[in-house]
């Protein structure tokens, strides 16, 4: 038998119950940056844009600061300016190292995603009291600044164990964004009920496409169009979410900002903008939870 699961069941996209997303729209949309504290010359880390697999340099933490010191700041002045809320994965470090970036956030009014301690330690290989631990310390650090425990969880690099749902919902999330399955949220087992998988880019992701795959700024920024266009037709059928990924130390690099500016600025003055909700991963759990039983599907 090969490995497998049972978090969730198999159902083809196209034979499941329909909904609306509020006010009649049909295509949820939010964009979601990761804001993230590295270690100096230690730790995981595989993203290198200047040399592809290289060890943690220096170099390599100069470069991933930078998205703290301008390429968030910038990112969040092009959100302010097309009116575009946000989701920000957090490290929970950040209210160490660089507290004046989660006051931004609150500013704004943006929602605050836990994305663990640090970018550099991540939870695949944790024994299960450490990888408890882990949640309850970042659940703490997130609460104790922002007055309310976060609602959502995005693993370091997407990174989990066979247990880490089970011990997310035990500590009281509502969501998490580990699991690239879909389109549509959906329900996920765990050992003491269930938990809600909110659809999350690894695709729609400048830390894939560029860093990774060497794509240009102009190819992410129309995959993001395209994305989109493609999206907006099809949940004239069913609800969708689309979800655009940055890191501010890629895409808030200069060169890339403009080309992402144009294709943010398309799909938030879209002729059917209409049909959009633009939202937050937040926003969409608490709406799931709060539809009637059997609409959201159990895989």
């Amino acid at each position: 038998m090969l490995p497998t699961h049972d978090r969730y069941a198999y159902t083809r996209i196209t034979r499941r119950p329909t909904y609306e997303w509020p006010d009649g729209k049909r295509l949820a949309f939010y964009v979601c940056t990761n804001i993230e504290y590295f270690a100096l010359g230690a730790g995981d880390g595989a993203l290198d844009n200047a040399v592809v697999g290289a060890k943690q340099t220096h170099r390599n933490y100069a470069w991933r600061d930078y998205g703290l010191r301008v390429g968030i700041w910038r990112q969040l002045e092009l959100l302010q300016e097309l009116g575009l809320p946000a989701a920000h994965n957090v490290n929970s470090l950040i209210y160490r190292f660089r507290p004046d970036i989660a006051e931004a956030i609150r500013a704004r009014g943006d929602e605050i995603v836990a994305h663990g301690r640090t970018n550099s330690e991540h939870q695949d290989g944790m024994w299960e009291p450490d990888e408890a631990r882990l949640i309850q310390e970042v659940t703490d650090t997130i609460t104790s600044h922002e007055g309310k425990p976060p609602g959502g969880w995005m693993g370091p690099g997407l990174s989990e164990t066979k247990v880490t749902p089970d011990l997310l919902q035990e500590a009281g999330y509502r969501y998490l964004m580990d699991w690239p399955a879909d389109d549509q949220p959906f329900w996920m087992k765990t050992r003491q009920g269930r938990i809600l998988s909110v659809p999350y880019s690894i695709e729609l992701n400048d830390g894939p496409v560029i860093a990774r795959r060497q794509h240009s700024a102009r190819e992410f920024a129309d995959m993001i169009v395209d994305q989109f266009d493609e999206m907006v037709r099809q949940s004239q059928a069913q609800p969708l979410v689309c979800s655009v990924v940055l890191h501010p130390f890629i895409t808030g690099q200069p060169f890339r900002l403009g080309p992402l500016r144009q294709a943010l600025t398309h799909c938030a003055r879209h002729p059917m903008r209409d049909c959009v909700w633009y939202t937050t991963p937040g926003r969409i759990a608490d709406y799931c939870y709060a539809l009637p039983p059997g609409l959201i599907t159990n895989g």
